[in-house]
């Protein structure tokens, strides 16, 4: 008993040493490993610009305060996965939605077209004999006509031998009447009636001038001669159309033929009647295809009694989706979907309660309406980027991670964070999409309406402003986008457009100075993207002012080097710096 309980003691006071001598040693062992992996993990960031992160101290780029540590933890991300902070999302109002079939029976297909003529009720009006137009009853293009209605009044030499020859052969028909009804037949060939034939033979006079008479009634669409002109025979005098009915002509892309078929409901609106739908049916899809547009037109007969559509007038057609379920992959926005040449990709949120993303590489099919098909890439119940998502590639490529332009990660931009949680290289990085010069040169209209507004922000003119707005609005509707042949640029200006459109018009409807320089500074982040993806043929230079924006800082344009600032005008007029030059 003693000596268990002797045993027992040297054990106690074993472990009471062991304790002593090496329990702070591995303390002091997890606290410096903890230490090591806090310091490898440290980011560092700045108290008066959150979206600020960078892997070690220093100063802020905008402010030039020194940096702080940001709180940490063992985020333990992937190799290409990366984080942002909740400022910097909020800030670039990041959002993201959930990957499913969002696209149900009862979904719809929108597509755009144009009001034109109905060429089965145009009819040309001709001449039936040659001569000259002594009176023209039509003043112009537009004119009502209806049936049976006095066109013109012709001279003609050779209806002037007919009827002498009629008027001889007339004393002869009891004799010959062969000869005579000879005669008789060819006036007729010239569409001169019985009634006035036998008026000529019983007047025994030759009539000077013949008079033309519409087949039939309807609008004037093209006058083709003028009075005194010499007319062949069968020449085309005028083009008469019938507009109770008009055409929908609709442009349907290539990989949306097969989505529809004649007989479908469409319904139809515009602009000129909002409040107004029209519940028609598709009557031809045409089955030439268009080479230079890549579209095929899809037609709708319109009634037009009441004149309510004018030819060339924009209408939308809403349609429905006729591919059943089991066609349909999983349907995305397109606002999702980032394109560089063939690829496509989006950015997955990777943790649903923390703002960590990565870059994913899908195969994109058909568009409908505004969502695509994704053919491979997404699961059902995956979480995507659908608002905010060039400032989240910019936030990838700035992390050194994989991105739209880089594909195996590093970074690729000299710089730092700025107002859209981005800071511009100073050469450009993004690669030039090929499109024709004639868009090129669009678009720099559009530049140049850019650089006036801005040179009416730097005088402090809101009037002026809000008067070049209105005129940049009324260029940008006139950039043809059928000159873009490859769908990937296609896709990637309507995006653009969108963005550029719905500032500008901002702009247009706010006099507030203040108002207008906070849409510009959207408007210029969209525009130095659409002109360092398209090109204008002229060098360009991106300026960066770190007050302006609350702080934040914000970019703009200019087709010199000079710094004029447009956020502040004459208060801080050169404020701000050169931050990339796009050649």
């Amino acid at each position: 008993m003693k000596k268990f309980i002797i045993y027992i003691g040297i054990l106690a006071v074993g472990l009471l040493l062991g304790w002593l001598f090496f329990g702070n040693s591995s303390k002091e062992e997890t606290s410096h490993n903890h230490s090591e992996t806090e310091q490898k993990n440290q980011k560092w960031t700045c108290s008066m610009h959150p979206q600020i992160m960078q892997p070690e101290a220093g100063d802020c780029p905008i402010c030039g305060m020194d940096l702080i540590p940001a709180e940490t933890s063992a985020e333990g991300l992937n190799a290409n996965e990366f984080k942002l902070t909740k400022n910097a999302m909020a800030l670039a109002n990041i959002q993201t939605s959930v990957v499913g079939n969002s696209l149900n029976k009862g979904a719809t297909i929108k597509l755009s077209g144009k009001i034109a003529e109905n060429e089965e009720a145009k009819v040309v009006q001709a001449s039936y004999f040659s001569g000259r137009i002594e009176r023209l009853n039509i003043a112009s293009v537009g004119e009502e006509v209806r049936k049976g209605q006095l066109l013109a009044t012709i001279y003609s030499p050779q209806l002037f031998s007919a009827q002498q020859e009629l008027i001889t052969t007339a004393s002869l028909k009891e004799s010959q009447p062969a000869l005579y009804n000879a005669v008789r037949n060819k006036l007729k060939l010239w569409k001169i009636s019985d009634n006035q034939i036998d008026q000529i033979e019983a007047s025994g006079k030759v009539k000077q001038n013949f008079p033309i008479y519409a087949n039939v009634s309807g609008t004037v669409s093209e006058k083709l001669v003028d009075q005194g002109d010499y007319v062949k025979q069968g020449q085309p005098l005028l083009k008469i159309t019938n507009l109770n009915t008009v055409w929908a002509l609709f442009d349907v892309y290539e990989n949306q033929v097969d989505l529809f078929t004649k007989g479908q409901s469409i319904m139809v609106t515009t602009n000129a009647y909002p409040n107004k739908t029209f519940k028609k049916t598709v009557d031809f899809i045409d089955p030439t295809f268009n080479s230079a547009t890549r579209t095929v037109k899809l037609r709708v007969v319109l009634n037009n009694r009441n004149r309510e559509f004018k030819t060339g007038l924009f209408v939308e057609g809403t349609i429905e989706n006729r591919m059943s379920k089991k066609e349909i992959h999983l349907m995305i926005p397109a606002s999702a979907v980032l394109w560089t040449g063939k690829r496509s990709v989006v950015y997955l949120k990777t943790n649903p309660n923390e703002p960590t993303f990565e870059m994913k590489e899908i195969t994109i099919g058909k568009q409908l309406g505004e969502q695509y098909e994704v053919v491979d890439g997404l699961t059902r119940g995956n979480e995507i980027v659908t608002n905010g998502t060039f400032t989240v590639d910019a936030s990838s490529q700035l992390q050194g991670k994989k991105s739209m332009m880089n594909t195996k990660g590093g970074k690729t931009m000299t710089g730092h964070e700025g107002h859209i949680g981005i800071e511009m290289p100073t050469t450009t990085k993004t690669s030039r999409l090929k499109v024709s010069l004639k868009f090129q040169e669009q678009l720099k209209m559009v530049f140049d309406s850019y650089i006036r507004l801005k040179d009416a922000l730097v005088n402090d003119d809101e009037k002026n402003v809000n008067k070049e707005a209105k005129s940049a609005l009324n260029i940008l509707t006139k950039v043809d986008m059928k000159l873009l042949k490859d769908e990937n640029t296609h896709v990637k200006w309507m995006s653009l457009e969108k963005e550029i459109k719905s500032s500008v018009s901002s702009i247009s409807e706010v006099t507030d100075i203040n108002e207008q320089r906070g849409h510009f500074k959207h408007l210029s982040k969209y525009l130095i993207i659409a002109i360092e993806s398209f090109g204008i043929n002229e060098k360009v230079y991106s300026q960066f002012c770190p007050m302006a924006n609350n702080d934040k800082g914000a970019y703009w344009l200019s087709s010199e080097e000079k710094v004029i600032n447009p956020y502040f005008g004459n208060a801080m007029l050169k404020c701000g710096s050169v931050k990339q030059v796009i050649e």
